[in-house]
């Protein structure tokens, strides 16, 4: 009898090490096949960086520069960020994605760069798409999305005056939003009604733009390498169903 149930239990050992070690292999399959998707088409693509992100955002530097890098011949890359009420342009769009990726900087992390309100940069960022620019439009906006330039108004919160405009001039210029949240050093980072209220706008704006939101919980994130497969993989699906 001790002898059958020694028997058994190696096994159900076995199976269960078995069944983990291909759940695990599949995992890191779906993970290298993530990590390596590249956008097929060229783009247009303003991306605009909230400066009072958390510090964590300036350790996703690489994998940012990676995939601006990564991008298919004839696509433009402008670089903005969004720093106490004004957007600083480090690099206009330009096709040397290159230099493109090495106009990224790490955020100041800083309540002195809160913008109160990205949503007035993301507006002045749309008037750089003009008609030199051809082919498909979109924008990547890293930030928390929330907007406090009225207060804190539990009533408004996702449906903002600029946050409206942001998503009516977008579709005026055919412009596509893709977001990132990350929390901030100022409201996003202590309160979790805070960064909800803020990913739902996030949300909203790019749900109604065309684009996709990315975020991973109220905490905050682990890293951008799985937000830009992702992006990578709604890009080409798009593109797909256009063409």
């Amino acid at each position: 009898m001790f002898y059958r149930r020694f028997i058994l239990a190696a096994a159900m050992l076995v199976l269960a090490l078995a069944a983990t070690a291909t759940s695990f292999a599949a995992g890191a399959t779906e993970n290298n096949n993530l990590r390596n998707l590249r956008v097929v088409d060229p783009i247009n693509l303003a991306i605009l960086v909230q400066d009072d992100l958390t510090s964590q955002v300036g350790n996703e530097l690489g994998v940012t520069a990676d995939f601006i890098r990564s991008l298919p011949r004839g696509s433009r890359v402008m670089v903005g960020y969004i720093t106490s009420g004004t957007l600083q342009v480090r690099q206009p769009f330009t096709s040397d994605l290159n230099r493109a990726a090495q106009s990224l900087r790490i955020p100041i992390s800083s309540t002195a760069t809160s913008a109160f309100n990205p949503y007035i940069e993301v507006v002045e960022a749309l008037r750089g798409f003009n008609s030199n620019l051809r082919g498909r439009n979109a924008v990547l906006l890293i930030s928390d999305g929330l907007d406090i330039s009225r207060g804190f108004d539990v009533d408004s919160a996702g449906h903002t005056i600029d946050l409206e405009r942001a998503i009516k001039q977008a579709n005026q210029r055919n412009v596509a939003i893709y977001t990132f949240y990350a929390p901030s050093v100022g409201l996003t980072g202590r309160s979790m009604l805070a960064a909800s209220y803020g990913q739902s706008s996030l949300n909203r704006l790019a749900h109604e733009t065309g684009g996709k939101a990315f975020f991973q919980g109220s905490t905050g994130f682990v890293t951008f390498s799985s937000y830009f497969a992702r992006l990578a993989q709604t890009l080409n699906a798009q593109s797909a169903t256009v063409s």
